[in-house]
Formats: C-alpha cells, structure tokens, sequence
C-alpha cells in the first residue's frame, strides 16, 4: 500500500473551531477589568500563542497598569471567559468535521496538539462531539516552552507511534507553522484570512484554503510515496 502519512494533527484554535474572536473577547473583558483597553487588532498580535505568553506579554508592555497583578488571576480569568464562550457559541470551522472524517476513513491515525489549557480543550471537544475521533489529545499547557517550541508536535508523533516525517500538521498561526516546521513534519498551512498571512506560511508544503481540500492533499501525498506494505 502506498502511503506517505501515517497521521494527521490538528492544531485546535482557529483549525478546528472558530474560537478566535472568541479569545479576543475574553481578553479584552478581563485586561479591561483591570483598567487595560485592547481592541481586537491589539489580541490578534498574539495569535496562536499559549495565554500565560499572552499575559505575560501585556504585563511587559504595560507595567504602569498591569505591573501588580498576578499574572494567575488575569489567566484563569482568560480562560474561564473563553470556555463559557465555547459552551455557549462555539462553531466548527468549515468542513472540520467532515475533515476528521476523511482521516478517519483512510485509516489514518488522529491527534491533536494544541496550546491552549485543558479547560479549554475539553470543552471544545464536548461543544463539537469530536473527542472519541482522536488517539491522543495533547495540551502544551505544561510544556516548558509554548510553541513555536516544537516539543509539542514532537511528544504528539511518538505518542501515536508515528515519525514526524510521516505526519501531516494543520497549523492556521505563525508559532503553530514554527512549531509543526521544526519539528519535522509535513505542514498544511490554514491561514486565517481575517488575520495578516503568517511569515512561515511560505515554509509550509500546503496552503489550504479550507479544510475540505485536506482530503485531496493527503490523495497527493499518497501518489508520491513509495511502497511501504499493508
């Protein structure tokens, strides 16, 4: 059988559902709370990156008025916004389901990889009735560097006992294409179209412009491979 990927991960935020506005609406209520204004344009220079870096990034830019917060309280705020969001709003991005499928039926192992904490996570997975499509489900919460380390993808290909030259990543941010890139693997890029096209999109062996043309990437893939038995 000719086949050159083994598995596909899937990053979740802004891949798997719409939760990027979002995101940008948590952070805006909680840093706001807290006499910090940040509009929409403000967040999206932070896409894709774990929370506790976003926080710290705005208490770095902004010590005069968020220099004696604890950074713990403005994250479990963030992310309690954001879950209670998902709970309520949350949508699949288009054709993610039908995505998940088609990895399914061509018998391709399924993970994902993602930085944002658990909380968050599951109730993505419970919002969108995906959970038991998945092997492993990973969170880089606990990881010691967030993406674009690209220990996260690197820890997701061994725990599906796949190399990271035979798995296929989905990525939509700049530190998600890093991370998939330098760890290896084989990289669709997603841009978000409502974002600014991120640099290593150019370093990315496909750009989708929607998740239904993954199906097609992966009969592309397969035609190039050699030979490697049932």
């Amino acid at each position: 059988m000719k086949r050159q990927i083994d598995a596909v991960i899937f990053d979740m935020d802004g891949v798997l559902i719409d939760s990027e506005p979002l995101w940008h609406e948590a952070e805006i209520a909680a840093f706001g709370a807290h006499g910090l204004v940040l509009t929409s344009t403000d967040c999206a220079q932070t896409t894709g990156m774990r929370i506790d870096v976003v926080v710290g990034h705005w208490q770095l830019l902004r010590p005069d008025v968020l220099g004696g917060i604890d950074p713990g309280v403005l994250v479990g705020a963030i992310v309690d916004g954001v879950v209670a969001r998902i709970a309520a709003r949350g949508e699949a991005m288009p054709h993610a389901i039908d995505a998940i499928g088609a990895v399914v039926r061509r018998d391709r192992k399924l993970g994902l990889a993602s930085s944002s904490p658990p909380a968050v996570i599951d109730a993505v997975l419970l919002r969108l009735g995906i959970r038991e499509a998945f092997s492993d489900i990973r969170s880089g919460w606990w990881l010691p560097r967030a993406k674009p380390d690209p220990r996260i993808y690197v820890e997701a290909c061994a725990a599906l006992g796949v190399l990271p030259a035979r798995a296929l990543a989905i990525e939509d941010s700049e530190s998600g294409l890093r991370a998939a890139i330098d760890a290896g693997m084989v990289v669709c890029a997603l841009p978000d179209r409502r974002q600014p096209v991120p640099a290593s999109v150019v370093r990315a062996q496909f750009v989708l412009s929607g998740l239904h043309e993954l199906d097609g990437v992966i009969t592309t893939l397969d035609a190039r491979a050699v030979d490697v038995g049932a």
